[in-house]
């Protein structure tokens, strides 16, 4: 059976490559020249009852005679990508890029390409991506089209290049839009000039290698009510930041082990003849949780990215200037980053949310023990689930009778919002929302 599959891959692998060089050799005069040619050569197998058979050779020695134009083809460039330094998915990123003639000669009629390094996925891969569209079909649940097989990483648009004098440059303004989050790895950039008849474009490549972090998508969200109120914090806000205690000076008292050294009051010391250090006052302030569930199966693929995106949405909607934000997920090990009150800025919490991976070699046990380690320190949760099964209400149960507030939020497959029981937020239905997949933007508008 794995012999198969691995035909089935390689003639994937190879129909892709052919599709692309398709794509990007033809004009789209020369893409309906190739297609008659096929129609007609389809078409004309009976010479007795049809002429079709007469266009293929003039078809056929037409793109023979501009595929051959592309060897004169021998011109010298030099490029130069000017990036920003983070795109995010679904919107337009735009850039520079700076051609410079190397040759003697002005160059006209160029396009300019862009080579994103091939991230085609592994046989594993496919074949999960494989399964899960079919579990799809046969669950009658695909309402829109699915992209499981699609190896872009972004569509990049081609952009005509204005006329290059001898040594010299010339600025061309580059757009290409992410579809995946991630780091968007850019090989290098090509140069096409067509023939004169305009139907087969000959290529000078480039090797540019950069690199742009796309983050997630986000959503907006309405104004929101979180769960939580302000809670005390030992060590106030400075603690919070990883420096000790807060800043608001209280009054000076007799040393105890374990104060920071940084704190004693030396001229009072000095005084006294004993240790003294400086009080400072605890504060309290809001302090949320942002659980991300990593724990989806390959079926759930989509549903993980949508989850994501609601996680950084809420990064970026959550006022951290006076209040504490920490993102709590599972990968190769726990993670827990803090932003807000001079930790993180918003901006690191979403490239961290940019790398995050699904976690599928460890049991759902490690977020749980994570959170509930933690929970002590939080004014209230929002979790993200992908999925709403007894581990996952059970966890949530327990947030409950520690008296935590929770806001818990379910991505779910198209088709499938109406089915959930809340269990544990049964009393709560305020606090529990079904996201349906494709419908996002749709279900956080419902936010109160």
């Amino acid at each position: 059976m794995t012999a198969i599959w691995r035909i089935f891959y390689r003639c994937y692998c190879l129909m892709s490559r052919l599709k692309r060089w398709e794509r990007r050799r033809f004009t789209r005069a020369g893409l309906m020249v190739l297609g008659g040619l096929i129609a007609t050569g389809m078409t004309g197998l009976d010479t007795e009852n049809t002429v079709a058979y007469q266009a293929v050779i003039p078809l056929m020695l037409l793109l023979a005679v501009a595929a051959a134009f592309s060897w004169f083809f021998r011109a010298r460039f030099s490029a130069t990508r000017l990036l920003p330094r983070f795109g995010t998915v679904g919107r337009p990123l735009n850039y520079r890029l700076v051609v410079q003639n190397l040759t003697r000669k002005p160059q006209r009629g160029l396009t300019a390409l862009e080579d994103l390094v091939d991230l085609r996925p592994s046989l594993h891969e496919w074949m999960a991506a494989w399964r899960a569209a079919q579990k799809r079909v046969r669950s009658f649940r695909v309402s829109r089209p699915q992209r499981a097989f699609s190896v872009k990483h972004a569509t990049a648009r081609e952009t005509p290049v204005p006329p290059v004098p001898p040594l010299q440059d010339t600025e061309v303004n580059l757009q290409l839009t992410p579809l995946r989050r991630g780091v968007l790895r850019f090989a290098g950039v090509t140069l096409a000039r067509p023939d004169p008849f305009g139907l087969f474009r000959a290529f000078v490549t480039m090797s540019v290698p950069q690199s742009v972090l796309i983050l997630p998508k986000r959503y907006p969200l309405p104004p929101l009510a979180l769960p939580g109120t302000l809670e005390y914090q030992e060590g106030g806000v400075a603690l919070a930041s990883s420096v000790g205690r807060s800043d608001e000076f209280v009054a000076l008292r007799d040393y105890r082990p374990g104060d920071p050294v940084r704190h004693i009051h030396w001229r009072s010391w000095a005084k006294a003849g004993k240790p003294v250090v400086k009080e400072f006052e605890d504060e309290f302030f809001v302090r949320h949780a942002l659980v991300l569930d990593t724990f989806a199966e390959e079926a759930q693929e989509e549903m993980f990215e949508e989850a994501v995106s609601v996680a950084a949405s809420f990064a970026c909607a959550i006022p951290t200037q006076e209040s504490l934000l920490d993102l709590l997920f599972v990968g190769p090990q726990s993670y827990c980053f803090t932003a807000g009150r001079g930790l993180a800025h918003t901006d690191q919490m979403l490239e961290i949310l940019a790398s995050v991976r699904a976690c599928g070699h460890q049991p759902f046990q490690a977020l749980e023990h994570l959170v509930l380690s933690h929970v002590s320190l939080v004014s209230g949760c929002i979790c993200v689930l992908v999925a709403w099964d007894e581990q996952r209400r059970q966890f949530i149960a327990k947030l409950k009778r520690l008296g935590v507030p929770v806001l818990v939020l379910v991505v779910v497959a198209p088709g499938e919002d109406q089915e959930l029981d809340p269990g544990p937020m049964r009393a709560e239905p305020g606090r529990f929302h079904v996201l349906e997949a494709g419908r996002i933007e749709e279900g956080l508008a419902r936010l109160k």
